[in-house]
């Protein structure tokens, strides 16, 4: 988990970024890439999260998989009919990526919030806001975490996007009205998220707590998907409200953060996840997060003012982002920010001790997920 001591591989791997170059896995533990075989494209490709349209991979996203420039794949509801069929998707997936030069599997996502949020049918099926209802959020988060984990394993799924701990602030908001939101009291929202992550991790899923620092407080019609959005709230109310959820989740073993797109002009006056002051400064220094950090939707009209894909990407990854998710559903953008990425990684736009922070990270991850037992678990209850 995040808050636990680095092991010699990650001492290793810190220096090698350092040297600006990378190491492999010692003996005794599953074999692992070695990065400095790998060249800018296939180091960039491994912090890029692509997304298609329909139910089929497209015969060009296998091939990328093969050549090693991809880190993971997005699913929506428009690519899975059945869970057997995402299934199969995921099994050519990670077929391919046995191919490539990359040792570690990809990160196969989802959003599998629960209630009116999920794209694999079954659980979890209490959305937040029935679980903050209940009275008993700590044993329904344990349900909701334990079961659409067991749930999306079994689809080959090994990252949930989920929980969100945004606390919501009047009934009908950009939250509420989706039931995505546990409370309007933080301490709640608390209790039950980290619930939710403890029993999810342990069945083998990454969980994702989001959207850093918090959507609580968002407007129904404000949408950083469709336009940009301001909450202007003082650094107080931010830290003592909205972010007051996410100790309870680091804590509980959360392996992801995803960030806002939403400006929050107390501590920066960019959007959140494009900021080193808020995925820095308040996430890694402040609230100690050690573990991988993935935008929200790079086509998101909230950076509209940030130009086109392949300047947003780099923008991100300067910020300190670990995954940039390119979910537009065209492998275009998803090649676009990849490449500017590698770049910048070439022309020192992206400082390499950074990027390859950033790189370390994701690849201990998809490490720790490999290493993951492979048995069938019980079906959700």
């Amino acid at each position: 988990m995040q808050m636990r001591r680095a092991t010699p591989w990650l001492a290793g791997l810190a220096c090698a970024a350092a040297l600006g170059a990378a190491a492999a896995i010692p003996a005794g533990a599953a074999e692992r890439t070695d990065l400095s075989k790998l060249d800018r494209q296939q180091l960039a490709g491994q912090r890029a999260i692509y997304s298609y349209t329909g139910p089929n991979p497209p015969p060009r996203l296998l091939e990328l998989i093969r050549r090693g420039r991809v880190g993971g794949v997005i699913f929506f509801g428009e690519n899975i009919t059945s869970k057997s069929q995402i299934r199969g998707v995921v099994n050519r997936l990670q077929a391919a990526q046995r191919q490539s030069p990359i040792k570690e599997p990809l990160l196969v996502m989802t959003d599998q919030e629960g209630g009116l949020v999920r794209r694999v049918p079954g659980a979890p099926v209490l959305s937040e806001a029935d679980i903050g209802a209940s009275g008993q959020v700590t044993e329904f988060g344990t349900q909701a975490g334990r079961n659409g984990g067991i749930n999306i394993r079994g689809a080959g799924i090994n990252v949930d996007l989920a929980p969100v701990l945004g606390v919501f602030r009047q009934p009908g908001d950009f939250l509420d009205q989706f039931q995505r939101s546990y409370s309007m009291d933080p301490g709640v929202v608390g209790a039950a998220g980290s619930a939710f992550v403890a029993a999810q991790q342990r069945t083998g899923v990454a969980t994702t707590i989001k959207h850093f620092p918090g959507l609580g407080a968002a407007e129904a019609n404000e949408d950083t998907d469709l336009v940009p959005v301001t909450i202007d709230l003082p650094l107080e109310t931010l830290r003592t409200v909205d972010l007051a959820p996410y100790p309870a989740g680091i804590n509980a073993g959360a392996r992801l953060v995803l960030s806002s797109w939403a400006t929050y002009p107390a501590l920066d006056p960019r959007p959140a996840g494009l900021s080193r002051q808020w995925m820095q400064g308040e996430l890694r220094e402040r609230l100690r997060f050690r573990g991988v950090t993935i935008t929200d939707a790079m086509e998101a009209g909230a950076l509209e003012p940030f130009g086109p894909t392949r300047r947003r990407a780099v923008l991100a990854a300067d910020a300190g982002q670990d995954l940039l998710l390119f979910s537009s559903r065209s492998l275009a953008q998803g090649i676009e920010g990849r490449q500017s990425v590698a770049r910048a990684l070439g022309n020192g736009t992206i400082e390499r001790k950074s990027f390859f922070a950033s790189l370390n990270r994701v690849m201990k991850l998809r490490a720790d997920l490999a290493d993951r037992p492979s048995g069938p678990l019980p079906a959700p209850g």
